[in-house]
């Protein structure tokens, strides 16, 4: 054919031109994942070539067997497009997704490059490599310079959009074809060896080999069947210990259980936790009406400093304005510094009745608290005795005697539920000892049924001995009868062999069938395939006559155009000599009808 050689239209010229535009160094064309899929593509046939007589009908060329556009335009079909690119990246752990509506330039060239690293295609100049790789990939969306230096512009992101898409469903199809030839195709079948070995020496005619070929298969399989009954064995064996497992997991008493109780006994600690948090603020709530008390007596106190303060001076005043001898004075003196002595002793004095004060404050508060905790553990003892009354301890701090402090009436209500609880105490030992001398006497007595039961599953296990001797007899002769069902199996075994046989030659015959079959096949196939090329030969001329009546059609309208610019040049020409007569001959009439006047 004419266009597979270079040799006919012009449109192959054309694209092989521009798919060498590149440097030296990428001039071999990349690989390609569709080099399978290739054979099925019409454009191997036509030559992989565009038609010029697309250009006639105003259609895009459909000769390579491609879909006349996959640009994404719709926003829908973009986002769906945007959430299966991003879908991709995020399964194979990519550093950059594409946030919508319109990404950054960078993540959109990390992407592409991401994609075709992911493919073995790295490639270091996208501007140049991308097209050219599109191309060699029958990749239907073309791609310019333009749109890869400025990926990030609304015009450029619907055309690089969708070659992201069909690059992951090329990526997808890649990983798929690679699956599918997984490792697992490359091991043997051992009954397809089997098989074909079987056939091939029963085709040469050797019945000995067959034989000893079937009896080591045999061997194998029942070997085989043999390792699958113990594996299968030690399945059950592990999943009944497991199911023992389950049931003994099952029989102990429940976490759940467990964690609720010490749930309900942390809920009652914390109860208590916070009456004594209640009473405690209760406390603090007393000390602070005691501070404001202390704080209204000192108050006074500094008002009745204030005015011994303003007394005093008073008495310097009159002093001083008193008329008084050098006796007086030393007198005066002397009597100052003994009442200075007196009050420097009161405060000494003071002082050392305050720290007492203190000593016995801290002491008291102490021993308040000890015995909050007495009091609180012997209430505890009273709600365990659950003595059927409700007595509390109640400490009363502002008590001036044990008996305030403590409460009067422990005495008239505690006292006698303690001495009715002793009786009743003495009462359910006594009723216990009794108790325990009747379940005395009940051992005693199933001690006796005891005896009597071993000497009954004595007796029993006589009866079992028997029982099992008499199984053993039965399963000899289960395996005389099994010996005997064995030999029956062999002559069964004898006559499938002999229908195999049969079979294997019903096989041949359909064998021959199926080649003659075969033949007829490639034959007709051939003739197609004559058929088709003969059409395609047809299709190429008839597109070459169309590219070379364009070409005449081009260079006679080419003709046309030109005579017809000729034509205008020399009309408008010609109407301007004929405007430039027209005022010469006006002009020359003027003149003549007004002479010069001298």
């Amino acid at each position: 054919m004419r266009g597979a050689a270079g040799g006919g239209g012009r449109g192959v010229r054309r694209r092989y031109t521009k798919a060498s535009t590149g440097p030296p160094d990428r001039a071999a064309p990349l690989p390609s994942p569709f080099d399978v899929a290739r054979h099925f593509d019409f454009a191997s046939v036509a030559g992989g070539r565009d038609s010029d007589a697309s250009l006639c009908s105003g259609r895009p060329s459909s000769a390579g067997g491609r879909p006349a556009s996959a640009l994404l335009t719709d926003r829908s079909a973009q986002s769906s497009a945007l959430r299966a690119v991003n879908a991709f990246l995020t399964s194979h752990s990519a550093p950059v997704s594409l946030k919508p509506p319109l990404p950054a330039a960078r993540d959109i060239t990390e992407a592409l490059r991401f994609i075709l690293a992911r493919m073995d295609w790295p490639l270091d100049d996208l501007d140049d490599d991308l097209p050219a790789l599109l191309r060699n990939l029958h990749c239907p969306l073309k791609l310019n310079r333009s749109a890869l230096k400025a990926p990030g512009t609304p015009h450029a992101w619907p055309h690089l959009l969708s070659v992201l898409y069909w690059l992951i469903q090329l990526a997808r199809v890649s990983d798929h074809l690679a699956a599918s030839s997984s490792p697992q195709q490359d091991q043997p079948n051992d009954l397809l060896l089997f098989v074909t070995r079987s056939y091939s020496l029963f085709i040469s005619g050797e019945d000995d080999a067959v034989e000893e070929l079937d009896e080591e298969y045999l061997g194998k399989a029942q070997h085989q069947a043999a390792n699958t009954a113990a594996a299968i064995d030690a399945l059950e064996k592990e999943a009944t210990e497991l199911e023992a497992k389950l049931q003994a997991l099952q029989a102990e008493p429940s976490k759940k259980k467990a964690l609720e109780r010490e749930k309900g006994m942390l809920v009652e600690d914390v109860k208590k936790f916070q009456a004594v948090v209640d009473s405690w603020g209760g406390k603090v709530a007393a000390m602070e009406s005691a501070l404001g008390e202390w704080e209204k007596e000192l108050e006074a106190k500094e008002k009745e400093s204030k005015r011994l303060c303003e007394e005093n001076e008073e008495l310097h005043r009159r002093i001083d304005t008193q008329a008084v001898n050098v006796r007086d004075v030393e007198r005066m003196k002397r009597e100052m510094q003994a009442v200075e002595r007196d009050i420097a002793d009161a405060e000494i004095g003071r002082n050392a009745l305050e720290e007492k004060a203190w000593e016995l404050e801290e002491t008291v508060s102490r021993k308040i608290h000890e015995t909050e905790v007495l009091l609180e553990q012997c209430n505890q003892a009273v709600r365990r005795l659950k003595l059927g009354i409700d007595f509390q301890y109640v400490l009363n701090s502002k008590g001036s005697s044990p008996a305030e402090v403590l409460g009067i009436n422990y005495k008239s209500i505690l006292k006698p539920a303690l001495v009715a609880l002793s009786e009743d105490t003495k009462k359910i030992s006594v009723s216990k000892l009794e108790e325990s001398i009747t379940l005395q006497e009940q051992s005693q007595e199933n001690a006796k049924v005891l005896e009597e039961k071993r000497n009954n599953l004595a007796s029993f296990q006589a009866k079992i001995d028997e029982a099992e001797a008499r199984l053993t007899f039965l399963k000899n002769e289960a395996e005389e009868y099994a010996s005997k069902c064995a030999a029956e199996a062999e002559k069964i075994k004898g006559e499938f062999m002999n229908k195999e046989h049969q079979l294997s030659i019903i096989e041949k015959e359909a064998e021959e069938f199926l080649k003659n079959s075969e033949n007829e096949l490639q034959i007709t196939t051939k003739e197609s395939d004559e058929e088709t090329q003969l059409c395609a030969s047809e299709l190429l001329a008839l597109i070459d006559t169309v590219s070379e009546y364009k070409e005449f059609m081009e260079s006679t309208v080419s003709g046309m155009k030109k005579e017809l610019s000729e034509t205008a040049d020399f009309v408008s020409s010609l109407a301007a000599k004929l405007v430039s007569t027209v005022n010469f001959s006006q002009g020359g009439r003027k003149r003549a009808r007004n002479p010069p006047v001298n």
